[in-house]
């Protein structure tokens, strides 16, 4: 089983680096491992932190401390609250977007723009029920999601020649498979990603969505921490 890796720990926090391919939690349909499950093996008094979700089949999933998600094929930095004083802090920060999200992509294509603001609602889709999509929509409007990006750096995949861009990405909110969308969106869909990228592909030798939640910032007893998740092998 790939189990998170501890990146910070007090006795209100944990912080942990998720590995790609580990769910956060149960979907109420099948069992497999999950955060979820490993946190309550690992600290069994966190059952009581936070707030249970429940399945369309009724199922009631314990989720532990958890106070945000990541995509299961998504690695990276994930909050974990030991206290449900903590709990309720950090729901908050990320409610009122005081949480500063980085990721880091690869993505089809070469983007001639060093940076960009993509604005979208992201809405299900009726052709794909598993899938969402980006419509446009003004940025005053709630149901707006944000994502900002900036480029680092303009490469190619060494077998194809073909053209890709690594990028940083800030999502000032946080909608199902938001960056995902947003980006497939403008024509540049992540490397390797199987739901919005369809018949691209997967270059780099990436055998997942190429997309590492690489840090999270915010202000924690006062303080302003930055955590950080080092670059997985399939980045490196």
């Amino acid at each position: 089983m790939t189990v998170p890796h501890i990146l910070f720990e007090t006795n209100e926090l944990l912080v942990l680096d998720k590995p790609a391919g580990l769910i956060v939690h149960s979907d109420g349909r099948t069992i497999e491992p999950s955060v979820a499950e490993w946190v309550l093996v690992h600290y069994p008094a966190l059952a009581d932190v936070g707030v249970p979700w429940t399945s369309p089949q009724g199922e009631v999933v314990p989720l532990p401390g958890i106070v945000h998600r990541l995509d299961r094929t998504t690695s990276g930095v994930m909050l974990i609250a030991k206290t449900n004083e903590m709990y309720a802090y950090l729901k908050k920060q990320f409610k009122e977007r005081r949480v500063d999200k980085t990721y880091l992509a690869y993505v089809y294509g070469r983007m001639e723009e060093e940076e960009g603001e993509i604005v979208a609602e992201i809405v299900r889709s009726s052709d794909h029920p598993k899938r969402w999509v980006a419509r446009p929509i003004d940025k005053s409007n709630k149901r707006a999601a944000i994502t900002k990006w900036s480029m680092l750096q303009r490469t190619e995949d060494l077998q194809t020649g073909a053209p890709i861009s690594f990028l940083e990405i800030k999502p000032e909110t946080g909608r199902t498979h938001q960056i995902r969308v947003h980006l497939a969106s403008i024509g540049h869909p992540i490397v390797a990603d199987h739901l919005y990228a369809d018949g691209c592909l997967p270059l780099l030798d990436f055998q997942r969505p190429a997309l590492h939640a690489d840090s999270l910032s915010l202000a924690i007893g006062g303080q302003s921490r930055t955590f950080r998740a080092e670059l997985p092998e399939d980045f490196r």
